[in-house]
């Protein structure tokens, strides 16, 4: 998979500039920030090109893809090359793990989030910025997917329940969420609110779920 975003980076990145990828996300960067807690040491995994952790303050970042990282370290993120499920640092090293549409990406979710709860500090707080499979947003996709599109074609949207149920096989309490992306699903035009509501709502295309590291872990 580290391949197809090495050889995609660029036009992954590109993406943001358009009038959709502008407006979302200013969106999705709100979303984040309403379930966002104060921090010292933080980590994204799957910084992609370090759009989110730059906005967010988040100035580490790993990632599989070095072309990825050449860009996220233009933008001050510190780049590490790795995945998810074998995360290269210490133990209780972090009190804040950011992950933004990442999850349906990697090979093993589950092992994504318990590695994340290990580098954890009791009380630290896992961060998800997700596409989740009830959203209308989650079909738009999965279309494009099967129209034969290079980077939808390797995701797998998980349901709001099952993102729960993961997080508290791995050791976490779920915590607030918000929602954003409220409208029909298009991906040309400037969205026409950019709206963030509490809670989960489904018809959203893009959910935050703060979720805090239990102690000790179980």
């Amino acid at each position: 998979m580290a391949a197809v975003f090495d050889a995609l980076a660029g036009r992954y990145d590109e993406w943001y500039e358009r009038p959709f990828g502008r407006s979302a996300f200013a969106a999705e960067v709100a979303c984040l920030r309403r379930v966002l807690p104060p921090f010292r040491r933080g980590l994204e995994v799957g910084v992609g090109t370090g759009r989110f952790g730059s906005a967010l303050g988040v100035r580490l970042g790993l990632d599989p893809s070095r072309v990825e990282l050449a860009i996220a370290r233009s933008r001050g993120i510190e780049p590490v090359q790795g995945v998810g499920e074998a995360l290269p640092f210490k133990a209780e090293g972090f009190d804040l793990v950011l992950i933004v549409v990442t999850l349906c990406f990697v090979d093993d979710p589950a092992r994504v989030l318990f590695e994340s709860a290990r580098v954890l500090v009791p009380g630290g707080s896992m961060v998800l910025g997700l596409i989740l499979r009830e959203s209308p947003w989650a079909d738009f996709y999965a279309k494009k997917a099967r129209a034969g599109h290079p980077i939808y074609r390797l995701a797998r949207f998980y349901g709001y329940r099952e993102v729960l149920g993961l997080l508290g096989a791995a050791g976490f309490e779920a915590g607030p969420v918000a929602s954003t992306l409220l409208e029909e699903p298009q991906d040309t035009a400037p969205i026409r609110g950019g709206q963030v509501y509490d809670g989960f709502w489904p018809a959203a295309g893009f959910t935050c779920i703060r979720a805090v590291r239990r102690s000790p872990l179980r």
